[in-house]
């Protein structure tokens, strides 16, 4: 069953610097109304580093699930006015890691819950990664161990890891390098 709907009102009920939370107001074309909490999130990108047979990962804490370090790809929100996801991908790259990418390789986008966030997540593999010449400063509330691993072990990190991003990201790696879903690239 497919339903047509138009938004009839939104009130913001929070505005913070990573999220906004607002109340908005739909009509269905059956008439029907209904009201939903919405997380407004301005998205944000995940990059697969591949550098020949490694891949640069990252730790860090993530308070809200309770993880001292989760292991993940460099990652960042589109935070930066009038810059594409491609670019954000790029300054992550460089603030988390220091390094840049010579190709790059659209994986896809997903919205992380479509229940309750409009949040929508940009993923790129990034290869012919070499240093930038000065690694720009790290926000100051951001503590970041960067990690090396061999692509050998990509069950073994998607095991220690229960970020969704990149479960995603090294799933559709995984896809690429096996060829399951369509030729190789």
């Amino acid at each position: 069953m497919s339903s047509r709907f138009e938004r009839t009102g939104s009130e913001t009920l929070y505005e913070g610097p990573m999220f906004a939370v607002r109340r908005d107001k739909y009509r269905h074309e059956d008439g029907e109304e209904v009201t939903r909490e919405i997380v407004s999130h301005p998205g944000a990108v995940g990059v697969v580093v591949l550098d020949g047979d490694r891949l640069w990962l990252v730790r860090q804490p993530r308070e809200a699930v309770g993880s001292a370090d989760m292991l993940e790809i460099p990652a960042g929100k589109l935070d930066e006015e009038g810059e594409a996801p491609r670019e954000t991908a790029e300054r992550e790259l460089a603030e988390e890691i220091g390094k840049r990418a010579e190709h790059w390789e659209s994986l896809g986008a997903y919205h992380s819950s479509v229940g309750f966030t409009d949040e929508q997540v940009h993923l790129y593999l990034a290869t012919g990664i070499s240093d930038i010449d000065e690694r720009p400063a790290v926000e100051e509330d951001e503590r970041i161990d960067v990690e090396i691993r061999p692509v050998s072990e990509l069950d073994a990190i998607l095991s220690e890891t229960t970020d969704a991003k990149t479960h995603t990201a090294l799933l559709k790696l995984r896809e690429r390098l096996t060829g399951a879903g369509g030729a190789r690239h």
